[in-house]
């Protein structure tokens, strides 16, 4: 009798299966504006490492005494203090500064970019990730990313000048099983991998056989049922690009 494949079983939301959440130091986003609010000055008090994520995190305290959580850009330092505001009129263009897209300079290298006004930053949040401004109209912004992906933005969208913090971190080998062990332990990832042609043929289904191959196309297509839906899912195209 077989059993599950694993990709099946982390459907199931074991413990196994989720990012332990407990010990990430919490969520980095925007601070929301309300209808009195121009802009927010804030200053960094600590920075601090931030399990299961790559770019460090900077906890910061607002003029007003709330305190928060910020992403910061390379260069930066504690007791430093930035200014998030919501309509960026009369604000140097200083990194860590956090400004609405339409008052920012083409050429411009930004990073934590909303996707919608005040949802509180969703692209370009990696370590040692910017994205570069590269065109203007009346209605949006249009965005280049490090994967030279172009997208338009909403011009009132904030997005923090700079680059994010912690660039260079995956040029160091882990260099031992147990540096990556540690690593993945704050990540919703199961590791180390191991592949489904060495497996049996009840536990994966290109496992099995007389020599380790798939035996099988490993194109899958996108309506395949979970136990079958591994492999290359609804590829394009497969093999080596000239």
């Amino acid at each position: 009798m077989g059993k599950r494949i694993l990709a099946q079983r982390k459907g199931q939301g074991h413990l196994w299966a989720r990012s332990p959440s407990h010990r990430h130091v919490g969520e980095v986003r925007y601070r929301s504006f309300q209808e009195k609010d121009k802009a927010f000055n804030f200053k960094i008090t600590e920075l601090v490492h931030s399990p299961g994520r790559g770019a460090p995190v900077a906890r910061i305290r607002y003029d007003d005494g709330e305190k928060g959580l910020f992403l910061p850009p390379e260069g930066i330092y504690e007791g430093q203090t930035f200014i998030q505001s919501k309509t960026g009129y009369g604000l140097d263009i200083t990194v860590g500064n956090i400004i609405p897209l339409k008052k920012v300079p083409l050429g411009t290298l930004i990073y934590n970019i909303e996707g919608t006004p005040m949802d509180g930053g969703k692209f370009a949040r990696a370590s040692g990730v910017s994205a570069v401004v590269k065109e203007k109209t009346k209605d949006g912004v249009k965005i280049m990313f490090r994967s030279k992906k172009m997208k338009w933005f909403n011009k009132n969208c904030l997005c923090t000048i700079g680059v994010v913090a912690g660039g260079g971190r995956t040029d160091k080998p882990f260099l031992k099983a147990g540096a990556k062990h540690y690593y993945v332990q704050s990540k919703a990832k199961k590791w180390p991998v191991v592949r489904g042609c060495t497996m049996n043929a009840a536990s994966h289904p290109y496992g099995g056989g007389a020599k380790q191959s798939p035996h099988k196309p490993t194109t899958t297509r996108r309506g395949a049922p979970p136990g079958r839906k591994v492999g290359q899912i609804a590829a394009r195209r497969t093999g080596h690009q000239n």
